[in-house]
């Protein structure tokens, strides 16, 4: 049985295609919604390897790893088509947003809460959480042309940013304050 081809060639014009049918522009606001979710899944992707397979770290990136697939598709899809989406599987849920909530109190819970603003880099996976957290938020905005309420992914991306500042705090063990 032969292979199925990486490339398409679909994509040379310029445009790509989407979950459940049609194309738009690569520079869309689809695309550039998912492609920084994207992005922000993989800087978490090199977190979770700096940390180690077997970190208490690496538990808590996978699973939201795996809900940025779900975001992706959502973003990937038409408005039209939507209501094609499975919730929780193509589809953000309210479910998915009040479990980073309770990531949050939990990771917060571990460390005192720094007295004043941050240098980020303390340790390699700290800075990486750093920059998954300003990625998100970059996606975060993207999303809110994107994906309009009454999505939750733009939700689910602030609170993913949310979420990913105490858990880049957690890693450092402590916080090494700005000089003004």
């Amino acid at each position: 049985m032969a292979r199925e081809k990486v490339y398409t060639r679909k994509g040379d014009d310029g445009t790509t295609g989407l979950f459940y049918g049609g194309r738009v522009r690569k520079d869309s606001e689809l695309p550039s919604a998912y492609g920084a979710v994207d992005e922000a899944q993989a800087v978490l992707g090199l977190a979770r390897a700096e940390a180690g397979p077997d970190s208490e770290l690496a538990g808590i990136v996978v699973a939201i790893e795996r809900d940025l697939y779900v975001l992706m598709a959502e973003l990937a899809t038409l408005p039209e088509n939507r209501g094609k989406l499975t919730p929780g599987a193509t589809a953000v849920t309210a479910a998915m947003v009040e479990r980073l909530e309770h990531e949050i109190d939990a990771v917060s819970e571990r460390f005192d809460p720094p007295t004043e603003f941050v240098v980020p880099g303390e340790t390699k996976v700290a800075a990486l959480l750093d920059v998954a957290r300003t990625v998100a938020r970059r996606a975060e905005r993207h999303a809110l042309v994107a994906a309009p309420a009454p999505s939750l992914v733009v939700t689910y991306l602030n609170r993913l940013s949310d979420l990913l500042w105490p858990l880049a705090r957690w890693q450092e063990g402590h916080s090494l304050p700005s000089r003004h």
